[in-house]
């Protein structure tokens, strides 16, 4: 039990759509990551999807709509819902799933997710 400083978490990421789990809340993995570009359409079937973007701003396209998503705003995509998040340019995001849930929705072509 000690905290945990985001910044610096952050400050050791050097690629961009690859989370990185840096702690734990009940069966949920809490997890820092930088978007930059679009990642790929998907969902997951089974969750929700939380972001809180922490610095910057992400667009999240979804299949009828657009939001703009700034530093101190959370967007949750639900269940079921084909969304994907964009960055022009570099943003920092904290995430919350499931541990175990693939960031694509596909545990083949799902990022690994090491702890910091």
């Amino acid at each position: 039990m000690t905290p945990v400083n985001l910044a610096e978490k952050l400050a050791q990421i050097r690629t961009h759509w690859d989370p990185h789990v840096i702690a734990n809340y009940n069966d949920n993995d809490v997890m820092v990551v930088k978007f930059q570009g679009a990642f790929p359409f998907h969902l997951h079937e089974d969750t929700d999807d939380f972001f809180l973007v922490l610095k910057g701003e992400m667009l999240m396209e979804l299949e009828n709509a657009r939001h703009a998503v700034k530093a101190g705003e959370i967007f949750v995509v639900p269940r079921g819902v084909t969304h994907r998040p964009r960055a022009e340019i570099e943003c920092e995001v904290l995430l919350i799933e499931p541990k175990g849930e693939p960031n694509t929705g596909d545990p083949a072509t799902a990022a690994a997710k090491p702890r910091l």
